[in-house]
């Protein structure tokens, strides 16, 4: 199948930046806005989506879905598409981008392919495709190779097998290092300061372990605006670890700290209005101040 028009569900930071490369690269995409906010439609204009209005209107027209949004609501989005999909008889290739566990994700097939829709599982690895190089996708399923197409529109596609789970399962490992290692970070560091000790601890950090105050230096100021859609990945994790007969405490721990930073006043910026220049030490105090009473 030649892919001229693709779908995006939905056009959020990482949806709305895949949009764009394919944009640029010559693929006409689109997102169905009906009832979205303002924010989504903002980014979709940016990027020159094309607003369709419906989530029927979009399987129509699309020979491609793509299916990015927070890992609460990736079965419910496959739902509606399955159903839209029979009223209407519309084939096309459904790739599930979301970062869920292997299980979850072979669910999310099993209904797709019960409409007779074929299915790639996939997962992103980097931030948002806005610098070319940074950003990976990983897909598997019999049917990746044909998803890889878009390896000729700007992304960067990687096929490493034919079963559902091996993209979600990478996803889960590698988010389990990044996001996992800034959430303890991010914890350990509010504890120094709350301990009176932070200057004493990130000088021995910086000294001992600098490579580690660089990556932490780094990844804490731009998880804060991402730290509510974080909280489900982490979720995602622990169920991942704990179905291969690993604990799965570590990574609920993960996810709690990810809930209290959601509910700060950092927390609750979008990633528009995050300060990506805010030096870390005062995103620290401003999150153990906020967080204190919780």
């Amino acid at each position: 199948m030649q892919i001229q028009t693709v779908g995006i569900l939905s056009p959020g930071d990482m949806g709305q930046a895949i949009a764009s490369v394919l944009n640029q690269n010559g693929l006409k995409t689109i997102a169905a806005l009906d009832d979205r906010s303002q924010r989504t439609r903002q980014l979709a204009a940016a990027a020159n989506i094309e607003d369709v209005g419906s989530l029927r209107q979009l399987v129509i027209e699309s020979d491609v879905v793509l299916s990015v949004l927070v890992p609460v609501a990736a079965i419910e989005a496959a739902n509606l598409v399955a159903e839209v999909i029979s009223n209407v008889g519309k084939q096309i290739l459904y790739v599930d981008c979301n970062a869920v566990a292997p299980q979850k994700v072979k669910r999310i097939a099993q209904i797709i392919e019960s409409v007779g829709v074929r299915f790639v599982d996939a997962s992103i690895i980097g931030p948002p495709p806005r610098v070319p190089g940074r950003t990976r996708i990983y897909a598997s399923g019999k049917q990746a190779v044909e998803f890889q197409q878009l390896q000729n529109y700007g992304l960067d596609i990687r096929v490493i097998g034919d079963e559902i789970g091996q993209a979600s399962g990478l996803k889960m490992s590698y988010a389990a290092l990044t996001k996992g290692l800034t959430a303890i970070g991010t914890e350990l560091l509010i504890a120094a300061h709350r301990l009176g000790l932070d200057e004493q601890l990130w000088e021995e950090v910086s000294s001992s372990q600098p490579e580690l105050a660089a990556i932490l230096t780094r990844s804490i100021p731009s998880m804060t605006p991402k730290a509510h859609r974080w909280i489900g990945e982490m979720e995602e994790i622990a169920e991942t670890f704990q179905e291969v007969g690993l604990t799965e405490r570590i990574f609920y721990g993960a996810a709690d700290v990810y809930r209290l930073v959601k509910d700060t006043s950092l927390g609750k910026e979008t990633p528009e209005e995050s300060n990506s220049d805010r030096p870390l030490r005062e995103i620290i105090n401003a999150l153990s101040d906020e967080t204190a009473s919780n």
